[in-house]
């Protein structure tokens, strides 16, 4: 889970709308660390298109299997010095882990 997690991080995968699309759960939603509400539609089509930007560092990376196919990923990023705490929600549908929801809180 923790390199799915982490391949979202990547400006590889941010910039290319077929891997976000095998990602991002069709209920996908995410609370940014700003307190905007995105949904799939908008991280589809605003993703690709954002400037690559410095790297994300993710450390004190911990999960926690709440079900048979549902992982809750928690770590703490870091970009530009910027650091926030982050959730995510994964689940496991027809085979995939696709990530469902996510939320940042500003550290």
């Amino acid at each position: 889970m923790f390199e799915l997690e982490t391949a979202l991080l990547s400006g590889e995968v941010r910039r290319s709308p077929a891997l976000l699309e095998d990602l991002l759960d069709p209920e996908f939603c995410e609370i940014g660390a700003s307190g905007r509400l995105w949904t799939r539609a908008e991280m589809l089509r605003e993703l690709p298109s954002m400037p690559p930007g410095a790297s994300v560092e993710a450390t004190e990376m911990e999960g926690t299997i709440l079900g048979e196919d549902l992982v809750l990923v928690r770590y703490l990023s870091v970009k530009d010095g910027r650091r926030a705490r982050r959730s995510s929600l994964w689940r496991r549908s027809a085979g995939s882990w696709r990530i469902v929801f996510h939320q940042g809180t500003l550290a």
